[in-house]
This record gives structure tokens, C-alpha cells and sequence, in this order.
């Protein structure tokens, strides 16, 4: 078989752009750590590196291989962790959010968990609930902040409040009083989640009856993005309202008010992580990031 060390050397070549630069950290020759390589591709029965030219690249069997092993390097250290220091918290936490806890409670929840855990470093990923749903499943993430709808089975999801979605325009467009009725709606550019979201999909269902213009629907996968287009006169948007109403740039944008069939179902994110992997910590985020969900900041 192999050894946690071949592990570690396959990745400080892959690192270091080199067997060269791999053999002088671990103070060996060059021929020493080729030797280490080329044995333990005879044990696996695969090549693990591409020879075909001077560049280091590694073969899909051996990018296969590294993926597997890191996954159980993780494995050992979390193991390592737990029975030596219980209760302390240390190494890498890989946390995926989607980008309304951006620009909502992220900045405090991490803040409290830096203090709680000084030892952990933080590895932040901001994606689509439906990627991070994945990445989670994959073992790619250790806890993820996401629309419940994602969960992968087999995670524990705890629900945050429900987030409130508004219709929005520039500051300086002239709408009138009254709410707006769907026609009048569709009659502006609409700027929003991405397409195949939760929300984009509603919208989309809202205008959808034939008596009724389509609109031009423009998705994007950044809502920071979209606020900027609502507030560049782009046309009006859908943006979850504690993101507008937390918002500290300097773009005026203000809400529409709509008819009722205009009115948007609230947004339902989760904490979610297996429990099996990493309880610890997804109950710490858990903790913390109910400790900020919804304050006034």
C-alpha cells in the first residue's frame, strides 16, 4: 500500500511545480524522490505523473489518486484532533456561503467563531445554494449557509429566519404612489438571483399568464451586481431586502411597492453540515450564526 508521507510528497510536488524543489524540503536527491514516486506508482499499478514532457503534471489516475488521499489526510487529522485536544478546534474550516448571508450576517459570525477558535483558519467559498449543496456532498465543505431547498440528504439543516425579498429601483425613477400591477412590472428590464434559483423561477411563474408581457429577465449570479444595475437605472430588481437595508455603499436605490400577486415567497436559508464528519463544527457556526441572524447592526 501506501504511506500518509507519499501523500505529503506527491503534494509538495505538485505544489512546488517540481521534483527538484519537493526533494530539497525534505533535504533528499532528486533521484530519492523520483525513486519514492516511481515505486509508489508500481505498488498502485498506475502512472501518477505525465513524463511526456518537462512540465509536472499529473495523469487523471493520479489526480484521482491525490484527490482520494487528501480527503484521507482530513480524514487523520480530524481524527488526530479529537482524541488529542477534544474540545479545541484547530487546522482548516472550509465554509460555504450564498451571497445574501454575505452581505448579511457573515461578517459577524466569523468574528465570533476567530475569537472562540484563534487556532482555525478560515477557507471561505460564495456560490449558487445548488453548488454549494454539491461541494457539501462532496466532502469538498465542511458547513454551508444555504437555501434550504439544496440540502444534500443525509445533512442535518438548522433554519435561520426567513429572509424577505423586495422589489427595487433607482432612487430618481419616477413609479407614483400606487402599487405596481404585473403589467406594469413587466414593462421595465427585471435584474435578479440567477436562472434555475428559487426566486428566479417564482418570477418567472409570476408572468407567466398569457394576458401579460414577458419581460427581459436577466439573472446573475451576483447580487452585489444586481444592486448595482438597479441603482445604474439598468431597470428594476428582486433583492432580498436585509441585504438593501444593510447595505453601507453609497447607491440610492428604493423599494416598489407591488400588487399582491407581485408579492415574492421569503427566502428560507440552513445551517447544514453531516454530523458524522463535522458536529463541532457546524454547531459552532450553528451557534454563531444565530446569534447575529436578522440584528440591527
Amino acid at each position: 500500500m501506501f504511506e500518509f508521507k507519499d501523500i505529503e510528497i506527491l503534494q509538495d510536488i505538485i505544489k512546488a511545480g517540481g521534483f527538484r524543489a519537493a526533494a530539497q524540503k525534505y533535504n533528499l536527491s532528486q533521484s530519492a524522490i523520483s525513486a519514492r514516486v516511481s515505486g509508489l506508482e508500481k505498488k498502485l499499478g498506475i502512472m501518477l505523473f505525465d513524463r511526456s514532457n518537462r512540465q509536472v503534471r499529473l495523469t487523471a489516475a493520479g489526480l484521482r489518486f491525490v484527490e482520494e488521499a487528501q480527503r484521507l489526510s482530513r480524514a487523520r487529522d480530524r481524527i488526530w484532533q479529537e482524541l488529542t485536544h477534544p474540545g479545541e478546534l484547530s487546522g482548516t474550516v472550509r465554509i460555504g456561503v450564498a451571497e445574501t448571508i454575505v452581505h448579511t450576517l457573515l461578517t459577524d459570525m466569523l468574528n465570533k467563531l476567530k475569537n472562540d477558535f484563534p487556532k482555525v483558519r478560515f477557507e471561505l467559498s460564495v456560490d449558487t445554494s445548488g453548488q454549494l449543496g454539491k461541494a457539501l456532498e462532496d466532502d469538498e465543505m465542511d458547513v454551508a449557509i444555504m437555501l434550504r431547498e439544496s440540502v444534500p440528504q443525509g445533512a442535518v439543516a438548522a433554519p435561520l429566519k426567513p429572509v424577505e425579498l423586495g422589489w427595487y429601483c433607482v432612487e430618481t425613477m419616477e413609479l407614483g404612489d400606487k402599487p405596481l400591477s404585473l403589467s406594469e412590472l413587466a414593462g421595465h428590464a427585471i435584474v435578479t438571483f440567477p436562472k434555475g434559483t428559487p426566486p428566479f423561477r417564482e418570477i418567472e411563474s409570476i408572468f407567466a399568464a398569457p394576458d401579460i408581457s414577458q419581460p427581459a429577465l436577466h439573472g446573475s449570479a451576483s447580487l452585489s451586481t444586481v444592486k448595482h444595475l438597479v441603482a445604474g437605472g439598468f431597470g428594476i430588481g428582486v433583492l432580498p431586502s436585509l441585504m438593501v437595508k444593510n447595505s453601507v455603499w453609497d447607491e440610492h436605490i428604493k423599494q416598489i411597492p407591488v400588487c399582491e400577486e407581485a408579492s415574492l415567497t421569503a427566502l428560507h436559508f440552513v445551517i447544514t453540515y453531516y454530523p458524522e464528519r463535522n458536529r463541532e463544527i457546524g454547531d459552532a457556526v450553528q451557534e454563531a450564526a444565530r446569534l447575529f441572524d436578522q440584528t440591527d447592526r
